[in-house]
């Protein structure tokens, strides 16, 4: 089995574990926010608040203490590992996906041109550099100020969507804005909230009287997170969209997205409270969403050509096999009436995740993408909508398999 097909599956598979993770953190996320905002805090007791709760045919008790019950607990639950597992499950993927297929994935020479290891070097300094840049904000002055805060940090988001798009392609560009933002929520989570608490309980059990400043801080960071998530989910989900990253305006569209999770949040979260409903946030939100579709179908009302995609040396290799002529006229034929500058299927607005065929240069550079698609499987076309034999895909393995010798 040559080694393309091996870390597809070996992408299926991290994929499917970063899926099911996100699912437990976000899951135990929501539920505690609505819990805590929910708590009925007018019943005399020591507790801070508590709820009555049913649940698969059972009834649950539950009270929450600010600091502690009278009788620390030997045995206590710490939601912690879903987030450690989501972003090392994560990360995974982005060394798979992006790292691995950097050419592919990583590297656009129409924006900057890279060599692989230069895009590599570049996404692992920006996430790290961006957890340092954030936590030390938190630590300044700025922190006891969290609106003024806020409002600062959304300037260097926009500051940094821009930055990505004029380094990455625009595909990596919202994922990696993704990923700095899953960093730095995982690093809240691992770095400030569970040490703090852990002091907390540590003063408890020695009889000490713990410092309110650490709760403090682990708050500023917990609200940081929770308006957070929804933003991470939309830039996750947006490689899959290239109206949303290969737009002209992806970077102000990624911004955008960040004020979206706010508004949402906002309605839940005052609900939760039982505040009242804020419906106005939804026609805050409706507005936001109207300018990000807009702002994704500006590109198709410009009159002038898409620029050539410039091809790398490997990618080059593709171009100058001598079967490309006979795999490029099958892609012509069979792909590039949806997968085109201009698509011409009916009830598509642009090519299905950005990937158009319409030329050569385009062929070679996403030649591992018609390989698997439509050389060792049968997911291209879709319904063999286009007529294309076995022998035709069979010609298409041989070409790929001749120009990389089984390599990733």
């Amino acid at each position: 089995m040559d080694a393309t097909i091996l870390l597809h599956w070996a992408e299926f598979a991290v994929r499917w574990l970063h899926v099911i993770t996100a699912i437990a953190w976000i899951g135990s996320s929501f539920y505690f926010i609505a819990l805590d905002l929910g708590l009925n805090r007018n019943i005399p007791g020591p507790a801070d608040g508590e709820e009555w709760q049913v649940h698969g045919g059972g009834f649950y008790h539950i009270q929450k203490y600010m600091v502690a019950p009278e009788a620390m607990p030997e045995h206590l639950t710490w939601f912690k590992w879903e987030s450690y597992a989501t972003w090392l499950s994560g990360a995974a993927l982005l060394i798979l996906l992006y790292w691995v297929g950097a050419e592919l994935y990583l590297v656009d020479w129409t924006v900057m041109e890279l060599a692989p290891w230069q895009a590599i070097a570049l996404s692992a300094l920006s996430l790290t550099l961006g957890w340092v840049a954030y936590d030390m904000l938190c630590k300044s002055r700025l922190g006891d100020n969290p609106t003024l805060l806020m409002l600062l940090l959304f300037g260097i988001i926009v500051v940094l969507a821009w930055g990505y798009t004029q380094v990455f392609s625009g595909r990596a560009a919202l994922l990696h804005l993704g990923a700095l933002t899953a960093t730095i929520m995982t690093a809240n989570v691992a770095m400030i909230i569970i040490p703090n608490q852990k002091i907390v309980v540590a003063d408890l059990k020695a009889g000490r009287t713990p410092d309110p400043k650490y709760g403090k801080i682990a708050k500023l960071r917990s609200t940081h997170n929770n308006y957070l998530t929804l933003p991470v989910i939309f830039l996750m989900l947006s490689n899959h969209y290239p109206l949303a990253f290969a737009s002209d305006w992806n970077w102000l569209i990624a911004s955008l997205v960040f004020l979206m999770g706010v508004t949402i949040r906002h309605f839940f979260n005052t609900m939760h409270a039982r505040g009242g409903y804020r419906w106005w946030t939804w026609g805050a939100t409706a507005v936001i969403f109207a300018v990000i579709v807009w702002l994704s179908v500006l590109p198709l009302m410009r009159d002038e050509p898409m620029e050539e995609a410039a091809l790398s040396p490997s990618q080059e290799r593709f171009a100058a096999h001598a079967l490309f002529p006979e795999v490029s006229g099958l892609v012509y034929a069979n792909c590039a009436s949806c997968h085109a500058s201009e698509v011409f299927m009916a009830g598509l607005a642009a090519a299905p995740r950005g990937v158009m065929l319409d030329t050569d240069g385009q062929i070679a550079i996403h030649a591992r993408q018609i390989y698997l698609q439509a050389g060792v499987t049968h997911a291209m076309p879709p319904g063999n909508f286009a007529f294309l034999t076995e022998e035709d895909r069979a010609l298409i393995r041989r070409w790929y398999r001749e120009v990389t010798g089984g390599a990733l």
